[in-house]
């Protein structure tokens, strides 16, 4: 058994129509975009930083720098799906996964089972052993002020039985 743990965060920028940002890989409406290289998916360069970390295998911006121009506006799902392939090839797998989002908004649990199952499903593990959770800052720093969002993710990865 192997764990490892994730953090990553962008900056907001308010829009004045309702756009949407994306948060474990699906489309969540809201008055902000995120500034990111990629498609600013914080939840997933958290789980895959997660993932790279429980195998010592270095970090997201080593494996895709956002000064490489094939990940501009990248879907943060193909890292995620790279990091699991690398995983698999060593032997493991991802077992059971808790993360936290911290955001003022848009507000999460009308989204929390979709984004659940959705990581299941990329995971190809079982939907009880996602757990995703949201906490405000109560208005404090820049993630309480809406100039941020960030997550938080720990994974337990499982060696895959020969």
């Amino acid at each position: 058994m192997r764990i490892g743990i994730g953090y990553d965060i962008h900056r907001l920028i308010p829009t004045v129509k309702c756009e949407s940002i994306q948060l474990g890989g699906l489309p969540i409406p809201c008055y902000y975009r995120v500034q990111a290289h990629s498609d600013g998916d914080v939840l997933l360069h958290a789980l895959t930083d997660a993932c790279l970390g429980a195998l010592a295998l270095g970090d997201i911006g080593q494996w895709f720098p956002d000064t490489a121009s094939e990940n501009q506006d990248r879907p943060s799902i193909d890292f995620l799906k790279s990091a699991l392939a690398e995983i698999k090839r060593l032997g493991f797998r991802v077992y059971q996964v808790d993360a936290n989002l911290f955001l003022e908004e848009p507000k999460i649990s009308p989204h929390t089972d979709g984004i659940r199952r959705h990581l299941a499903q990329a995971l190809d593990t079982e939907l009880a052993l996602v757990s995703v959770k949201a906490k405000t800052m109560e208005g404090l720093g820049p993630i309480g002020e809406r100039r941020a969002l960030a997550a938080q993710v720990v994974v337990q990865l499982k060696e895959i039985a020969s």
